[in-house]
């Protein structure tokens, strides 16, 4: 993914772009934190007039910018929501920067009119929703709740929890309650798992997907889908586990938030895990109550600090990076994304750079499959003899 700078302009790292500068991108946040919150309704009330405020104003907004740049406005929410279904967010008459969207991004997911990952994405950057920063809050929750007792084990045992199992049966939930490491966070694990709707059940069952581990949605003439937009992209979901509604009992899943920024994120972490085991280096997962996701150890005493970033959309991504947080102390600090989002935009890498602030500018941005490639590098130079040193990022 380096090239070589054609000149020394090029060799200099371009400028964050001013998004501040932008109408359309408060509309977008509105208009997200809007259909999130939309989709988290029950029942059909959310539209019926009157909206709800949120709602309202998404619509409101969108009409006005469309105005404003004198191009035909959606005439109603089942109007704008068409607009989310079926009109990539860049052919949008609004004003909006290059890396705030790619050419065929979609806030609504045309087969089940769910929230795309950018449109989550999107609605985590504002605060006029409810559900923005949700799953934050409950980490931040977790964390001080673990700190209080002096379990970092069960903070560890929480997290892998959340990323392994999102979905629950009456029978699992027991087992649950009844362990004891996670008894500093019984009483945010019971709000945090929810009951699970009708609209997940196919007949006298339920199916999760083999790929992501979260439900998956009957579609109407047959077929699932699955709410994970990387897991889409690969093709029909794979059916994992079918719980048959009458073993389930009360079946329950995490809630929306926590399944997209920290169930997703997290199968990055723990499959990176895994990898980076199986090449016989110690390692740690979200070591001293996650000050970042993965410490490693190679035999020679090198440590490496990774926080791995599953996000859609690289300019969200870039626009939080931030130093890895020096303890526990390491030798080489980096910051990785799954390959298939580096695959599924072109510029991802570079719109990262773009956007990156400048507290962050050394941070690399490496690929999971570049990670491991340099942990293999480094463990055969540390085993021909002698402490390798961190190559040039």
């Amino acid at each position: 993914m380096n090239t070589v700078p054609k000149s020394v302009d090029d060799a200099l790292p371009s400028p964050a772009v001013d998004w501040s500068a932008h109408h359309g991108i408060p509309l977008m946040r509105t208009l997200a934190s809007a259909l999130t919150a939309l989709d988290a309704a029950t029942g059909l009330e959310a539209f019926t007039l009157p909206y709800a405020p949120e709602v309202q104003r998404a619509l409101d907004r969108t009409v006005l910018a469309c105005l404003e740049r004198g191009a035909e406005p959606p005439v109603s929410l089942p109007d704008l929501l068409s607009w989310c279904r079926e009109r990539p967010v860049a052919d949008w008459p609004v004003d909006l920067p290059a890396d705030a969207v790619g050419p065929g991004d979609l806030l609504l997911d045309p087969d089940s009119s769910r929230p795309t990952e950018l449109c989550h994405e999107w609605a985590e950057q504002t605060q006029d929703s409810a559900l923005a920063l949700r799953d934050r809050e409950i980490i931040r929750a977790a964390l001080r709740l673990c700190r209080e007792h002096g379990e970092e084990d069960a903070y560890t045992e929480f997290r892998r929890l959340l990323v392994t199992r999102p979905v629950l049966t009456a029978a699992e939930e027991f087992a649950v309650s009844m362990d004891h490491v996670l008894d500093p966070v019984k009483e945010l694990l019971r709000r945090i798992y929810q009951p699970v709707p009708e609209s997940y059940l196919r007949g006298d069952g339920y199916a999760v997907c083999g790929r992501c581990l979260t439900l998956l949605t009957p579609l109407h003439g047959g077929g699932w889908w699955c709410e994970r937009d990387r897991c889409r992209r690969l093709g029909p979901p794979p059916v994992g586990r079918r719980i048959r509604k009458e073993e389930a009992g009360e079946l329950l899943q995490l809630e929306r938030p926590l399944r997209q920024f920290v169930t997703g994120p997290g199968r990055a972490e723990v499959e990176l895990e895994a990898r980076l085991s199986a090449l016989g280096l110690r390692v740690r997962m979200w070591p001293a109550y996650d000050a970042y996701d993965v410490h490693v150890t190679f035999p020679d005493g090198w440590v490496w600090a990774v926080d791995v970033k599953d996000w859609a959309h690289p300019a969200f991504l870039s626009r939080a990076a931030r130093p890895v947080p020096p303890e526990p102390p390491y030798d080489e600090a980096f910051w990785v994304v799954p390959h298939a989002r580096v695959d599924d935009r072109a510029n991802y890498v570079t719109s990262y750079e773009r956007n990156r602030p400048a507290a962050a500018r050394n941070l690399p941005l490496l690929t999971d499959t570049e990670l491991i490639a340099r942990a293999r590098t480094r463990l055969r130079g540390s085993r021909s003899g002698g402490r390798q040193e961190a190559p040039d990022a």
